[in-house]
């Protein structure tokens, strides 16, 4: 009988080391895929972020090309708005005519705003322009000193040549009248 203990706890005992050994082996072969899985995952995620790199790459040269095709220099003027401070206008909204014509409105949020007062600059308009004499009118709206509703304009008279031209609208401060000061200058 004690021969039979034996026999049928080695027998049992085997049967647990079979089942452990397969358990044991399997587990390693799912880790082993698990590893090759997520390698094949990093390969991938790897070609996606190449594609959308290159996705972005030509999609800035197609805006630069597009650019270029819509707005030769021979035609081109930009208007460009920066601030100076601001502590005495807090800017709404700016509305751009060229020789009479309405070209552009823009509606400044809060953040657009602050990257002005941080040295930004904002490209407001991009458009063509025959060669000759124009003049650009600039509506400034927001609220000035005291709280109260603010609409201010500034005007250049310009000649336009073969070359592209570059506006700037510039928002400051005039610090002895404590209040806002609005001019259009160009660059040179």
């Amino acid at each position: 009988m004690a021969i039979g203990k034996v026999i049928s706890g080695f027998v049992f005992n085997t049967r647990v080391y079979v089942t452990a050994t397969f358990l044991l082996f399997a587990l390693v072969l799912i880790a082993g895929q698990s590893v090759h899985a997520e390698d094949e995952f990093a390969a991938l995620d790897q070609q996606t972020q190449a594609l959308k790199t290159a996705a972005l790459d030509i999609n800035r040269e197609l805006n630069t090309l597009e650019e270029e095709m819509l707005y030769p220099a021979s035609s081109q003027v930009a208007v460009f708005l920066s601030m100076d401070v601001g502590e005495f206008f807090e800017l709404d909204a700016v509305e751009l005519s060229l020789d009479g014509k309405n070209v552009t409105n823009h509606l400044y949020e809060a953040g657009e705003v602050q990257a002005l007062h941080r040295g930004g600059v904002h490209k407001i308009y991009l458009g063509n322009l025959a060669q000759g004499e124009h003049e650009l009118v600039a509506i400034f709206t927001g609220v000035g000193p005291h709280g109260r509703d603010y609409r201010r304009g500034a005007k250049l008279g310009f000649a336009k040549s073969n070359d592209a031209k570059y506006v700037e609208l510039v928002i400051s401060d005039r610090e002895q009248k404590l209040q806002p000061e609005f001019f259009v200058r160009e660059w040179e």
